[in-house]
């Protein structure tokens, strides 16, 4: 038996759950947070049971397994099935991995929230059914559906308290436009991706991956369709996965519970968009251009949110910042790598044979960064349910009295940091390398990537200072006025997640080591893509790693942001103030205030959004809905007045009779003149 064949159930399951608990969770413990754990418990089980087969060779990858679903003419059909290859596997993996573990961290954080707690496992269990559906897609547009209900389940869940938060209306008012916000600044960027599918649906007559990504196909079609149909789908990267521009919603997608958080930012929702820049590969190296868009997105937006993050004093809103920086580091990886498949740079000046390093980078990032992010926010969701602030300055000294999550956040912080040998060090060092691969080349675009490579440098400076900063202010100094009511420890359901995802956020970077940089490699070799099998040897990483004096200079911009948050906020000898003077100075409020971006987007709304949707009423309400109301209008008229006709009276109908009949004769008699006298 092959547990491939079964893998279709592995969404199915945590969709049952999502029915079952939706109708008969108020009748289970927990309002339903058992089965929700169990649905994907035995979701993750399946799937590492589909990973072991497909990594392993013993299914043909990719596994394609699907039926028809539309037929829209003679050359157009849609089908519904799975596309099982190396990177979808390790995607369901993981992700149902990350979401058991938050689920049972949530029967403790969610424990007092009455009967909301069944609306909440209702709402996470269809959410990791859509992220599943998602990965595990045949097509393009499979694959928007449950982008669709990845986006619906992200507006709900971070809106979870819009009705009715513990902190009082003020904050209730605050989770709903945060839920409005994510929902309508994704949508843009979701138009985007929809009109790239229209662009390849009439270039290709299919949405199909196993024929779009087929080399031949690519090369017989309209390279300029391919390159537009790319940097669409990009668009819808950029609004799901808050790429710049559309960055903007997800720190305020913080109003959410610190769960929700951890399953947005860690496992499902913002990963998407990581995962189809990966999944296009095929159709975005057709075009270098669109490849340096890629890399150029992602490594403005790395820098850019981690210097928000320098100095916020919300700790989920740091971490949050984080995460649109590492993101950031995901992107510039891909593009990196997208662009020497594009231009052959890694396999001197002919394309065939180019392997897209920076592919394996990105992908690796993805997996590492999904374990401490969600480690570190569960550490967070810890503290805030500890002290009930989250306010950073509020907290301080919680390290002797939260020592498990004080430990499992250090080991976050330091692989996060990029610090040997923890796993964001292993992924964090293979994405520098890979921008550097174009940097040193002879290319035209070296230049940029030599600038986003300094970029990078920076944002790993930065990244290694706010977190560290975050970890001083937490549990290192005095107690403040939140610590001083600390209750302790959190309890056991809580404290276990946190230990098994500090062991994956200390070790999963091994996975280098041992097959993952030949299993995620992105190839084009004689004329086909190939995704595995390329990959390099334990000792060539390990020579690349340790012999590169960039891996070390890495290492040495890390250590100096852990030194200068030490001094900041540990020894507390070099005075943070200098720099904001209390709050005043205008570096300091531009960073306070996201560079302006929120008065931005309210700006344009009021100026352009709001007029323009006042005039679309106006031709709603006096055409449209106005020509139907004046139709509705004569009907009706007409209908009163024939009323009058119906008197009930024989010699009235009679009359009428008489009066038509003569009516008809006089227009025959006047019809016959007038074509007898032509």
């Amino acid at each position: 038996m092959m547990f491939t064949e079964y893998a279709w159930l592995i969404p199915i399951i945590p969709l049952v759950a999502f029915l079952v608990i939706g109708f008969f969770g108020h009748r289970t413990p927990e309002g339903g947070g058992y089965i929700a754990v169990g649905a994907a418990g035995l979701a993750f089980v399946l799937s590492a049971l589909v990973a072991y087969e497909v990594l392993t060779g013993r299914v043909t990858a990719p596994y394609v397994d699907q039926v028809l679903w539309l037929q829209i003419s003679q050359g157009i059909t849609l089908d519904f099935g799975l596309y099982l290859d190396n990177l979808a596997v390790l995607m369901m993996v993981f992700a149902s991995l990350i979401s058991t573990l938050i689920f049972i961290y949530s029967i403790g954080y969610m424990h007092d929230e009455g009967e909301k707690k069944r609306r909440y496992y209702t709402k996470v269990s269809l959410f990791l059914t859509a992220m599943l559906g998602l990965v595990m897609a045949s097509n393009f547009l499979q694959m928007f559906i449950f982008w669709e209900i990845v986006g619906l389940c992200s507006y709900l869940l971070i809106g979870f308290w819009g009705f009715k938060h513990p902190k009082g209306e003020k904050a209730s008012a605050a989770a709903a436009s945060a839920a409005k916000k994510a929902f309508l600044v994704t949508r843009m960027g979701d138009v985007a991706l929809l009109a790239g599918l229209f662009v390849l649906l009439n270039e290709f007559g299919t949405l199909n991956y196993a024929e779009l990504f087929s080399a031949a196909t690519l090369a017989a079609a309209d390279s300029s369709a391919v390159a537009l149909g790319s940097v669409l789908i990009f668009g819808g990267v950029i609004g799901k996965s808050a790429q710049f521009p559309l960055h903007d919603w997800l720190p305020d997608a913080m109003e959410g519970p610190t769960t929700v958080s951890a399953l947005i930012h860690a496992a499902t929702m913002v990963k998407a968009g990581v995962y189809l820049t990966a999944r296009s590969f095929p159709l975005f190296v057709q075009s270098a251009d669109v490849m340096l868009f890629v890399a150029i997105i992602g490594g403005v937006t790395a820098f850019y949110a981690a210097t928000m993050a320098l100095n916020n004093m919300n700790i989920k809103r740091v971490l949050a910042y984080s995460t649109l920086s590492q993101l950031g580091f995901m992107i510039l990886a891909l593009g990196a790598g997208g662009y020497v498949v594009a231009t052959g740079v890694a396999g001197g000046v002919d394309v065939s044979g180019a392997k897209a390093f920076g592919y394996t980078a990105g992908v690796f990032h993805m997996m590492n960064h999904a374990f401490f992010k969600a480690l570190l926010f569960l550490g967070a969701g810890s503290v805030i349910h500890a002290v009930g602030s989250e306010d950073m300055r509020q907290m301080g000294g919680l390290r002797k009295r939260m020592g498990i999550t004080s430990i499992t956040m250090l080991i976050g912080t330091l692989s996060i940091a990029g610090i040997p040998v923890f796993a964001g060090f292993w992924s964090k060092d293979f994405v520098l390398e890979s921008v550097l691969v174009v940097a040193e080349s002879s290319e035209p675009a070296a230049m940029i990537f030599l600038l986003l490579y300094l970029l990078a440098l920076a944002t790993a400076f930065m990244t290694a200072f706010y977190m560290f900063r975050l970890w001083f202010m937490t549990f290192c100094g005095e107690e403040g006025e939140a610590s001083k009511h600390c209750h302790g420890e959190s309890p056991p359901v809580m404290s276990y997640p946190l230990i098994a995802l500090s062991v994956f956020a200390a070790l999963s970077g091994f996975a280098i080591l041992f097959g993952f940089n030949t299993t995620m490699t992105f190839q084009y070799v004689a004329g086909e893509f190939v995704v595995g099998g390329g990959g390099y040897a334990m000792l060539d990483v390990l020579e690349k790693i340790f012999t590169s004096p960039y891996a070390y200079l890495a290492i040495v911009i890390a250590l100096l942001g852990i030194y200068a948050a030490y001094r900041m906020y540990y020894v507390r000898d070099l005075d943070p103030g200098r720099f904001n003077r209390d709050g005043q100075s205008a570096l300091y409020q531009l960073l306070q205030r996201r560079y302006y971006f929120p008065q931005f987007y309210d700006g344009i709304a009021l100026k352009m959004a709001y007029p323009a949707a006042m005039a679309v009423e106006e031709v709603d309400r006096k055409a449209v809905d106005g020509s139907v109301d004046g139709i509705a209008n004569s009907l009706t008229g007409g209908s009163q007045m024939l009323r009058r006709i119906q008197t009930g009276f024989l010699q009235t109908y009679a009359a009428f009779v008489v009066g038509g009949v003569v009516v008809l004769i006089a227009l025959i008699y006047i019809i016959g003149w007038i074509t007898g006298g032509a």
